[in-house]
C-alpha cells in the first residue's frame, strides 16, 4: 500500500519560515502528482500547491502565491513545500496527496497530516 508521511511543521512567528517534507513509499513520482493541502479548524478542506508527474507544472491556491514553492526531489521520493512571509490564517494540518501524472481531479492516497502553527 502507498504511504505518504509528512514531516516539518511545528510553531513559527509571523513572517518567519518552514519547509514541509512529503516523503513516499510504494509509488514514484515519475508517473505521480503530489499535491498539499491544508485543514484548519472549522474550515474545508483546500489545496495549497502542486506539481505534476513530470515536474513541469505547479498549481497554487491563490492565497499562497508568491510565499509558497513546491518542488521535488526524486533520488530521495520527497517534495517539498518551502512556505516563506507566514500569516497566522496559515495555521493547518497541512497534508500531502499522491494521484497519476496530473494535478486535477481527486487524489488517491493520504498522509496523516502535519500541524502548521503561525503565532506570536
Amino acid at each position: 500500500q502507498s504511504q505518504l508521511v509528512e514531516s516539518g511543521g511545528g510553531l513559527v512567528q509571523p513572517g518567519g519560515s518552514l519547509r514541509l517534507s512529503c516523503t513516499v513509499s510504494r509509488l514514484t513520482l515519475d508517473f505521480h502528482a503530489i499535491g498539499w493541502f491544508r485543514q484548519a479548524p472549522g474550515k474545508e478542506r483546500e489545496g495549497v500547491a502542486c506539481i505534476s508527474s513530470s515536474g513541469g507544472t505547479t498549481n497554487y491556491a491563490d492565497s499562497v502565491k508568491g510565499r509558497f514553492t513546491i518542488s521535488r526531489d526524486k533520488a530521495r521520493n520527497t517534495v517539498y513545500l518551502q512556505m516563506n512571509s507566514l500569516k497566522a490564517e496559515d495555521t493547518a494540518i497541512y497534508y500531502c496527496a499522491a494521484k497519476g501524472y496530473y494535478c486535477s481531479g481527486d487524489f488517491d492516497y493520504w498522509g496523516q497530516g502535519t500541524q502548521v502553527t503561525v503565532s506570536s
